[in-house]
């Protein structure tokens, strides 16, 4: 029977079950740690503690709240022996349907060869399971000692991120030697370079720089990035640089040229 959940029906309805739902068909059905606070990030303070910092989190559509740091105990290893730790997020259905979650170490088994991780509940509450763990860290350890944690969540980046990276800006880029411009495109943080011309001169280059500069906003992120490949009766690139600067090599030998190239960048979107 269909229900409208988010409406007012006189009386208390909506449930967390039809909140996780929505969640998940929104956001998906894997776990992720949020864009926000301190991402929950971990600080090994001694040989048996750890701290796990603010941040928020969504598994299987339940959405968990870290508003403060939190102390967790590690139990102390052994010395020759390896042993891999996990520490995850716990979802658990009890007596009466109600549900909790917390934060819990998951020992695993000492060993003098190479460690596994322990096993972890992964029945989905979607799916009608009373206990799920979402791995945040695996904790290795040495002995006695707790080596570097390994983080095993994803980061949702969130939809302003989405929306810049579909964002599309483009200009025209005058070519050397040349009285043309080409299509100067970026989508997110992709550059496209494309184009025909007519060189009016020759002239070997041998990593010379251009007076032509790349716009801000389409800057190449690593230095020496080739921006324009010239093909035909040529042999000509243009390599970029993320102060604008262009070196040019080869010659454009006065001819007809087609022009490609592709790069990320790293600058500010230019505005519309």
């Amino acid at each position: 029977m269909a229900e409208l959940v988010t409406g007012h029906a006189g009386k208390a309805h909506a449930t967390a079950e039809q909140a996780a739902g929505l969640n998940a068909g929104i956001l998906g059905l894997d776990d992720y740690v949020l864009n926000v606070h301190d991402k929950l990030k971990i600080t090994v303070v001694s040989a048996n503690k750890v701290t796990i910092g603010t941040g928020e989190l969504v598994m299987q559509g339940r959405h968990v709240s870290q508003g403060t740091p939190e102390d967790l105990i590690v139990t102390n290893g052994s010395q020759g022996q390896k042993r891999n730790d996990l520490i995850v997020c716990r979802y658990a259905k009890g007596s009466q349907n109600i549900e909790s979650a917390k934060l819990v170490v998951v020992r695993g088994t000492p060993t003098t060869g190479t460690p596994t991780d322990p096993a972890v509940n992964t029945t989905s509450p979607l799916d009608g399971g009373t206990t799920y763990d979402m791995p945040l860290y695996r904790i290795p350890l040495d002995g006695i000692t707790i080596g570097t944690p390994v983080a095993l969540f994803n980061v949702l980046k969130p939809m302003s991120d989405v929306w810049d990276s579909l964002t599309q800006r483009s200009t025209t880029w005058r070519v050397p030697y040349s009285s043309d411009s080409i299509l100067l495109t970026r989508i997110g943080d992709i550059c496209f370079m494309g184009g025909n011309v007519k060189f009016n001169s020759s002239g070997q280059n041998n990593y010379t720089k251009a007076q032509e500069k790349l716009p801000e906003g389409y800057r190449p992120v690593i230095v020496n990035t080739p921006v324009a490949v010239f093909g035909g009766e040529t042999t000509f690139i243009c390599y970029g640089d993320a102060n604008g600067t262009v070196t040019m090599l080869g010659n454009p030998n006065s001819a007809y040229a087609g022009c490609t190239g592709v790069w990320r960048t790293a600058d500010p979107m230019p505005a519309a």
